[in-house]
């Protein structure tokens, strides 16, 4: 009911009676929609109809259990100390009277507090409450409301905000002693902290120490894959749109994208720190690995059970196929069709006997990792292969008999000298061999000797040639066979010109040869080359013999005798001390002679030379088979 009544008359105002009025009539009315809910507050909060400021508004539909989160008396000091000239600075939260909440904060709670602070510091309502207000609108600190609400009520502004929250604490615990004894006190509210940033919803909790290891594995995975919303836009010191030109704003964007690629990196580089401490840290790790390790050691103790009990299986088996064996030859006096059954159920068990020795012999090594390090352990397989199929059966048994007796260091002995005696009794067979060729050679080359020339008659000097090509021309250089071909014709004099396609014929012929022949064959030609390159330097020599010999007769001797080839040992010698002495020393060619000790003054001064000219001939050959080539 709503009793409408004129106000009373104050003594200073003239009244004057114009008519009667009719009767008061009351009226009921009843209120709807948003005046039913406007009813309801009012009478839920004890509110008359006087009190026009406690209307809600269409947002205001949450209980009031809601208002116990919002700072109500919040520090007006603090507000009037704000300089709305640094507001990137601010906490717009505080600000607003949000602290509480937060990150937290809804929409519809960000809306309602700045409603509140609006009025209540509004300078319309301070000016009416008396408060003096600053005249210079942009200079009092309610634009600073008024740019929280701009930033926390966009939600895309909000969230930049949210990424640099000056309240975060970005700090990531150690990895010490103390995190150690108290992992999950330390680090179960970081990574809660933390957990706000992540992408994907459904974070994993760091759990307690009852963890499976399905859901330690599962959160470790999470947090090194962890993907973060966290972006550094609201750090930017300059806003792109204060840009005059385009180039400008460009410049100003770029500049602000590598700012916030660089905190991001941080941000990652900081997550991670995060998640390797507290791997490092967690309790639950090391026991794994304890339980792991254990679990591993059952599985190895397992498989050497296994491989004894196979041992023993196998020597079963064995003494079995001697048996089958002994009895196989009892058998042989028996009918021709009982020899001819029992000779092939022999042969069939010694071929399981081979096969089992081979693969018991394939295991040994096999279990001492071949008897050698990764980088030799090809050459070590081959061995063993070479044993498996040059070895008899009995050798095979004996061998893996004394390997089951031996230890390791022991077995690798005799594994070794094993491979020795067979690589020898191979070597005699191939010299056996290479004996026979050679004599078929030389009764062939007899034969032929008043036939056809074959290969172009290779006479003992362009043999000796060749030879001396080969160490000058050696394998890697280009077109060798090209090389040597015309190395051998400039200084053959036996006319007949040689072509590649014969060097390769000759040269596969002498590596069939022995290697005593092939160093028989070396000396051969350098003695040759030696006695040549005297007789053509004879005049040289003369003078340098009295010269550095110190005595005719030393000389005569030497000349009688013949030079002496030079052997690797010596070469070697020589070389280093050509590079140890430079031509600058003092005395060089004394010192050299002193460092190969079995040689003299004058035959290092000579070998020397030598080798000068082997080179300049060298360089020489070369340089004409690349003049031949070119069009």
């Amino acid at each position: 009911m709503v009793l409408l009544l004129l106000p009373p008359a104050v003594a200073e105002d003239e009244t004057e009676v114009i008519g009667s009025l009719t009767a008061p009539t009351s009226v009921q009315l009843e209120p709807v929609g948003r005046w039913f809910e406007a009813r309801l507050h009012r009478q839920r909060n004890h509110l008359s109809t006087s009190f026009t400021d406690s209307l809600p508004s269409d947002d205001d539909d949450e209980s009031s259990g809601e208002e116990d989160l919002l700072d109500e008396d919040e520090d007006d000091a603090m507000l009037l100390t704000l300089d709305p000239k640094e507001w990137k600075n601010q906490d717009h939260y505080a600000v607003l009277g949000l602290s509480k909440l937060r990150y937290k904060a809804t929409q519809h709670e960000i809306k309602k507090a700045h409603k509140r602070k609006v009025l209540k510091h509004h300078p319309d309502k301070r000016e009416d409450r008396g408060t003096k207000v600053r005249q210079a609108g942009d200079d009092d600190y309610f634009s600073c409301i008024t740019k929280a609400y701009e930033i926390l009520g966009n939600p895309v502004k909000k969230r930049a905000y949210d990424s640099v929250d000056p309240e975060f604490d970005n700090d990531v615990p150690q990895m010490n002693q103390q995190s150690k004894d108290n992992f999950f006190q330390v680090f179960s509210p970081v990574f809660s902290r933390n957990a706000r940033w992540s992408i994907k919803k459904h974070v994993p909790s760091l759990g307690d120490d009852k963890a499976t290891f399905k859901e330690v594995n599962n959160f470790y995975n999470f947090w090194y894959d962890f993907q973060s919303w966290r972006e550094f836009s609201y750090l930017d010191e300059e806003e792109k749109e204060k840009g005059e030109c385009r180039e400008e704003r460009r410049w100003i964007d770029k500049q602000n994208r590598a700012a916030r690629q660089q905190r991001k990196k941080e941000e990652m580089t900081r997550l991670r720190q995060l998640v390797d401490n507290a791997y490092m840290c967690d309790p639950r790790i090391k026991r794994f690995k304890e339980e792991e390790k254990e679990r591993k050691a059952k599985e190895k103790k397992a498989k050497q059970d296994a491989a004894r009990a196979a041992a023993m299986e196998r020597e079963k088996e064995k003494q079995a196929a001697l048996e089958a064996e002994r009895l196989a030859k009892e058998k042989e006096e028996e009918e021709a069709r009982a020899k001819a059954q029992a000779a092939k159920k022999e042969k069939e068990a010694l071929k399981k006997a081979m096969r089992k020795e081979r693969k018991a012999l394939r295991e040994t090594c096999k279990k001492y990792g071949y008897f050698t390090d990764e980088d030799g352990i090809v050459k070590a397989m081959e061995d063993m292969e070479k044993l498996c199929e040059k070895l008899s059966l009995v050798r095979l048994q004996e061998l893996n008999e004394n390997f089951s007796k031996a230890d390791e260091s022991q077995s690798k002995t005799i594994f070794l000298d094993e491979v020795a005696r067979v690589t020898a009794e191979m070597e005699r067979e191939h010299q056996e061999e290479l004996r026979k060729q050679q004599e078929l050679l030389s009764s062939s080359k007899g034969g032929d000797s008043g036939g056809s020339r074959t290969d172009k008659a290779w006479s003992d000097e362009d043999v000796q040639l060749l030879i001396k090509a080969a160490n000058l021309f050696p394998p890697g250089t280009g077109s060798r066979y090209e090389v040597m071909a015309n190395y051998i014709n400039s200084h053959s004099a036996s006319g007949i010109k040689r072509v590649a396609k014969d060097i390769i014929s000759k040269t596969k012929n002498l590596q069939r040869l022995d290697s005593s022949m092939k160093q028989a064959a070396n000396e051969k030609a350098f003695e040759k080359f030696q006695q040549n390159t005297g007789k053509l330097k004879k005049s040289d020599d003369a003078a340098p013999s009295e010269k550095f010999d110190g005595a005719e007769g030393a000389s005569a001797a030497a000349a009688s005798e013949g030079p002496k080839p030079w052997t690797t040992e010596e070469q070697k010698r020589l070389e280093q001390a050509l590079k140890t002495f430079p031509a600058s020393t003092d005395d060089r060619w004394d010192k050299i002679a002193s460092a190969v000790p079995t040689r003299t003054k004058k035959e290092c001064m000579k070998r020397y030379k030598e080798l000068v000219e082997m080179v300049k001939a060298k360089k020489a050959a070369q340089a004409s088979v690349a003049k031949a080539k070119k069009p």
